[in-house]
C-alpha cells in the first residue's frame, strides 16, 4: 500500500466519525471527488490505481476505459469490492474486480471500442482509504474507431463535462511528457470549468518515455506553460510492468528512483512523483475538512448547550434512595397542581402561541358554542306557529274563544324551555373532555414514572366524572325551577298589550348598527378558475353588513353584502381540501354575490367556523333550517288560520319569543357558573388538598415512583451523548490546531491556455550572476512560478498583475518556489539589493513596474516537503 498522505488522514477522520455516530449522527464532511481528465492513454488510470493502492482497474492501448467508472472508496475493517450492478456479491479478488469492469463495459458499449455516459459504480472497503470519489473517465480522442460514433469526440467531452463542472471535483489534467503540452485537451477543458484554476492540478505523465536529450523540466517548474497549482510530474508502470505483475510498491521506488537519478529533474525530485501527488490532494482534503469543521463545531456546541441543563439535574442521580423518592414524588404532585391551575386560569409563562388549550377552550365553550346551540332552537317558525295554534284551538275545545288563552302562552313557554336541557347537558360534556385533556396534558410531565402519570389521571378523571352527575343534577334543577313558575311580571317581560303592537315588527334584534363585530381571514370558495379561483379576503362583519377587502389595511374594499334575508348552511368538505366551508345564502333566491345563489367561505379549521358562524348569530344572520324538516313542515301545514286566530298566534308567539329570551338569557348566565362552581373549581381544590392523599392510599410510594425503563435508558443516552459531544468538540479543537493548511497560490498568467496556437515556445536557459556575499545555490536552480509583485496593502491581497507570457529571467533570490508551499510573509519594507554589486554593473533583474515595489521571497522551507 503505497498511499502515505491519505494514511495520515485516515484516523483524523476516523475519529470523528466516531465521535458522531456515537451521538447517533452522521458526520458531514462531503469530501470532494476527484476526476481524472485526459487524451487516450495518457496514463490516467494508472494514477488512480496508484492512488488507491491496488491493482484492479481495466489496462492496454487504444481506447480502454469506455465508460465513467464512479469508485466510492469507502473506509472499512475488512477489504472488498462490491458492485451497484451486482450488489449482493462482495469481490475479494481484485482481478475479478477488472474481469467484471471489462464484462460490464462490454455489456453496454459492445466489444468494438463503443462508448457510453451510463456509468459503472464500484465501491471498494478497505482499512487503507478514506471516504472518497474517484472517477475515471474516458480519454478525450478525436477520431471514431470501430463502432463509435462519428461526432465521439463531443461526446467524450460532454460526458467529462458533466463530472469536472460540480464546484467540488478536484480535476487532475494528466498530459503524457511525450506530447506537446499546449495541444493538451485535458489542460483546456478544466480552463473552461474551473477559470480560476483553483481545483486544477496538472499531471504529467511517461517522463521516462521521452526522447533522448529533452526534458519535462520547464514544464515541471511551471515557467513554460504556468498553471496556479503547478505541474507533477509521475512514472507510471508500463504495459509490461503490468503483464509481469510488477507490485504497485515496487513501481513506486522505481519511480522515486527515476527522479533521483535524473539529471533534469533530481532537483526537484522530493516534489515529483505518485507519493508528492497524495500529499498534494491530501492536502486539498484537509483543507477542505477544515473549511467544514466551523459548522459542524457551532451546531456540536448549540447541541451541548441544550444539554446542560438536563444533565446537571441526572449528574448526582441515584435511583433507589428513597428520600429522593418522596422529595420528588412531592414536588411532582405539587407541580401537577400548579401547572392544571395555570392552564385553566392562565398565565404569562410557557404561553401555547399554535392554537387554543384549557381555560382559554373552555372560555369559548361558554361563549361561543354554547350560545350558538341555544340560538339554534330559536328558529322553527313555522313549527312553534303551528304549535301556538293547535294549543289555542285545544284550549278553546268546543268553544270558539274571544280571547288569547294564558294557558297556551304557558305551554308552548314550558315546551321552551325543556328544550334547553339538551344545548346544556351538551356544554357541560365539551367542558368535561377539556378537563380529561388539560389533566393528561399536565401528566405529560410525570412521563418518567409511568406508574405515578397512571394513577394521577385515573383519580383526576375519577373525580371528573363523579362532579360530572353533580353538575348536570345542578343544570337539571335549574330548568326545572324555570319551569316550575312562569313570572309574567319580570321587569323585561314586554307584556300583552306590547306583545300586540309588536305584531307588525320584525322579532329580529340587531345589535348598534355601525358595531363590528369580528374581523379575520376567510377564502371565497366557490369563486371557477375562469374568474381567477378560490381567493383569501379580509372579512369584516358588522350588525348591519358583511364587508370583504384585499387585505387588513382596509384600504381597498371588494364588496360589501348587507345582511337582510340572509342565513347560513353547512356546507361538506371537498375531498382533496383541508379546509372547512359554510355558505351564505339569500332566503328570496337571490344572488348574493354576482352570479352566485350563494357565497361558500372556508376556514383552516372547523373552530373557526364554529367561532364565524356564533359571530353571525350576534349579527342576526341565523342557520338554515333542515331541508327535510320543512318539507314535513309544508305538507302537514295545510290548514288555513282565520284572522282572529292569526291574531292570537301572534300575540302568544311574541310574548313566547320575549319569555324565551329572558330564560336564555338567565341560563346563558348561569351555565359558566354553575360549572365553574361544581366542576372546575372543585378539581383544583381535589389536586392541591386531596390528590396526594389519594395516591398514597392507591400503592406504595417505592411502586408509585418505580423509573420507566425508557426513562432511565434516556438517562444514560442523555449522559453519554454529553460526553461524546464533549470529546467530538476536543477532537475538532485538536484538528484545527494540528492539521496545516495551505493558502491557494497566486495567480499566475494562464492566457496561454486560449492564445496557444499548437506549437510551445521554445525553453529558455537562465544564466544567473551571483552577487558576491551570497553562498551559491548548492541544488541548482529551484522551481517554481515566475514571481508575482505583491501590492504592498499586505499578504492577503492575491490580485496580482498578470505576468509576461514569456517568462522572463529568474529571481535568483527565490531559494524554494513551490508552486504548492505558502506564500511567503511580505517584509516590512521591500529588501533591497545587496550593497556588495558595484555600481555600473547592470542587473539581471527586470525593472519593476511603476509604483509596485519588487518584492524578494524569503527562502523558507515548504509546508509539504
Amino acid at each position: 500500500m503505497g498511499n502515505r498522505g491519505m494514511e495520515e488522514l485516515i484516523p483524523l477522520v476516523n475519529k470523528l466519525q466516531d465521535a458522531f455516530s456515537s451521538i447517533g449522527q452522521s458526520c458531514h464532511l462531503d469530501l470532494p471527488q476527484i476526476a481524472v481528465v485526459g487524451g487516450q492513454s495518457a496514463g490516467k488510470s494508472s494514477v488512480l490505481e496508484n492512488f488507491v493502492g491496488r491493482d484492479f482497474l481495466p489496462r492496454g492501448s487504444g481506447i480502454v476505459t469506455r465508460r465513467p467508472l464512479i469508485l466510492q472508496l469507502i473506509f472499512s475493517k475488512t477489504e472488498y469490492a462490491e458492485f451497484l450492478h451486482c450488489k449482493s456479491k462482495k469481490f475479494t479478488d481484485f482481478d475479478e474486480v477488472r474481469q467484471e469492469i471489462e464484462a460490464e463495459t462490454d455489456r453496454v458499449t459492445g466489444t468494438n471500442k463503443g462508448i457510453s455516459p451510463v456509468p459503472i459504480n464500484l465501491r471498494v472497503y478497505s482499512p487503507h482509504v478514506l471516504n472518497l470519489t474517484l472517477i475515471d473517465l474516458p480519454g478525450i480522442t478525436k477520431v471514431p474507431v470501430g463502432d463509435q460514433p462519428q461526432d465521439i469526440e463531443y461526446q467524450i467531452k460532454d460526458m467529462i463535462l458533466q463530472f469536472i463542472s460540480r464546484e467540488s471535483s478536484l480535476i487532475l489534467a494528466v498530459t503524457p511528457a511525450n506530447m506537446d503540452l499546449a495541444n493538451s485537451d485535458a489542460l483546456k477543458m478544466a480552463k473552461e470549468v474551473d477559470p480560476q484554476g483553483l481545483r486544477t492540478i496538472g499531471v504529467i505523465t511517461k517522463l521516462d518515455l521521452m526522447d533522448e536529450g529533452t526534458d519535462a523540466r520547464d514544464v515541471l517548474e511551471n515557467k513554460l506553460l504556468p498553471l496556479r497549482r503547478g505541474y507533477i510530474g509521475v512514472v507510471n508502470r508500463s504495459q509490461k510492468d503490468i503483464d509481469g505483475k510488477k507490485d504497485i510498491r515496487a513501481a513506486l521506488a522505481a519511480e522515486r528512483k527515476f527522479f533521483l537519478s535524473h539529471p533534469a529533474y533530481r532537483h526537484m525530485a522530493d516534489r515529483m512523483g505518485t507519493p508528492h501527488l497524495q500529499k498534494v490532494l491530501n492536502q486539498q482534503l484537509t483543507n477542505h475538512i477544515r473549511e467544514t469543521l466551523p459548522s459542524l463545531r457551532s451546531k456540536l456546541q448549540s447541541q451541548l448547550l441544550s444539554l446542560e441543563k438536563e444533565v446537571e439535574e441526572y449528574k448526582n442521580f441515584r435511583p433507589d434512595d428513597p428520600t429522593r423518592k418522596t422529595k420528588a414524588l412531592l414536588q411532582m404532585v405539587q407541580q401537577f397542581g400548579v401547572d392544571f391551575e395555570k392552564r385553566i386560569e392562565g398565565s404569562g409563562d410557557q404561553v401555547d402561541t399554535l392554537e387554543l388549550s384549557g381555560g382559554a377552550r373552555i372560555n369559548r365553550i361558554f361563549h361561543e358554542r354554547f350560545p350558538f346551540e341555544l340560538v339554534k332552537m330559536e328558529f322553527d317558525e313555522k313549527d312553534l306557529r303551528r304549535e301556538i295554534s293547535y294549543a289555542i284551538k285545544n284550549i278553546h275545545g268546543v268553544r270558539t274563544g274571544l280571547f288569547t288563552p294564558d294557558l297556551a302562552f304557558e305551554a308552548i313557554v314550558k315546551k321552551q324551555v325543556v328544550k334547553l336541557k339538551e344545548p346544556c347537558l351538551k356544554c357541560v360534556d365539551l367542558v368535561i373532555q377539556e378537563l380529561i385533556n388539560t389533566v393528561r396534558q399536565c401528566t405529560s410531565k410525570l412521563g418518567s414514572y409511568p406508574r405515578l402519570r397512571e394513577e394521577t389521571e385515573r383519580i383526576v378523571t375519577t373525580h371528573i366524572r363523579e362532579r360530572e352527575g353533580k353538575t348536570k343534577d345542578q343544570i337539571l334543577l335549574l330548568i326545572d325551577i324555570e319551569l316550575s313558575y312562569i313570572n309574567t311580571n319580570h321587569e323585561d317581560f314586554i307584556g300583552f298589550a306590547n306583545a300586540q303592537q309588536r305584531n307588525t315588527q320584525t322579532n329580529k334584534k340587531r345589535a348598534i348598527p355601525n358595531q363590528v363585530i369580528r374581523r379575520g381571514w376567510l377564502t371565497i370558495n366557490n369563486i371557477s378558475i375562469m374568474k381567477g379561483g378560490s381567493k383569501e379576503y379580509w372579512f369584516v362583519l358588522t350588525a348591519e353588513s358583511l364587508s370583504w377587502y384585499k387585505d387588513e389595511e382596509e384600504k381597498e374594499k371588494k364588496y360589501m353584502l348587507p345582511l337582510d334575508n340572509l342565513k347560513i348552511r353547512d356546507v361538506e368538505k371537498g375531498f382533496m381540501s383541508n379546509k372547512h366551508v359554510f355558505a351564505i345564502f339569500n332566503t328570496e333566491q337571490r344572488n348574493v354575490y354576482k352570479d352566485l345563489r350563494q357565497i361558500e367561505l372556508a376556514c383552516d379549521s372547523q373552530e373557526d367556523v364554529d367561532s364565524w358562524k356564533a359571530s353571525f348569530l350576534r349579527a342576526g344572520v341565523y342557520p338554515e333550517k333542515d331541508q327535510t324538516e320543512n318539507e314535513d313542515g309544508a305538507q302537514e301545514n295545510t290548514f288555513s288560520m282565520d284572522p282572529q286566530l292569526e291574531r292570537q298566534v301572534e300575540t302568544i308567539r311574541n310574548l313566547v319569543d320575549s319569555y324565551v329570551g329572558i330564560i336564555n338569557k338567565s341560563i346563558r348566565d348561569l351555565m359558566p357558573k354553575t360549572i365553574m362552581h361544581l366542576m372546575i373549581n372543585n378539581t383544583k381544590d381535589f389536586i392541591h388538598s386531596e390528590l396526594l392523599a389519594y395516591l398514597y392510599s392507591s400503592a406504595d410510594q417505592s411502586s408509585l415512583m418505580e423509573e420507566s425503563a425508557d426513562q432511565a435508558q434516556r438517562r444514560d443516552d442523555m449522559l453519554r451523548m454529553y460526553h461524546a459531544l464533549k470529546e467530538a468538540l476536543n477532537i475538532i479543537g485538536d484538528i484545527s490546531t494540528s492539521t496545516v493548511s495551505t493558502p491557494v497560490p497566486p495567480p499566475v498568467d494562464d492566457t496561454w491556455l486560449q492564445t496557444s496556437s499548437g506549437h510551445s515556445p521554445p525553453p529558455q536557459r537562465r544564466s544567473a550572476v551571483l552577487p558576491p556575499g551570497r553562498p551559491p545555490a548548492v541544488r541548482g536552480p529551484t522551481p517554481g512560478p515566475p514571481l508575482i509583485p505583491i501590492p504592498a496593502g499586505g499578504p492577503s491581497s492575491f490580485a496580482a498583475p498578470p505576468i509576461p507570457s514569456r517568462p522572463g529571467p529568474q529571481n535568483i533570490f527565490a531559494a524554494n518556489n513551490d508552486p504548492f508551499s505558502a506564500p511567503p510573509q511580505i517584509p516590512s519594507r521591500p529588501a533591497r539589493i545587496p550593497p556588495g554589486i558595484p555600481p555600473g554593473v547592470p542587473s539581471r533583474r527586470p525593472p519593476a513596474a511603476p509604483n509596485r515595489p519588487t518584492i524578494i521571497r524569503p527562502a523558507e522551507p515548504s509546508l509539504l516537503d
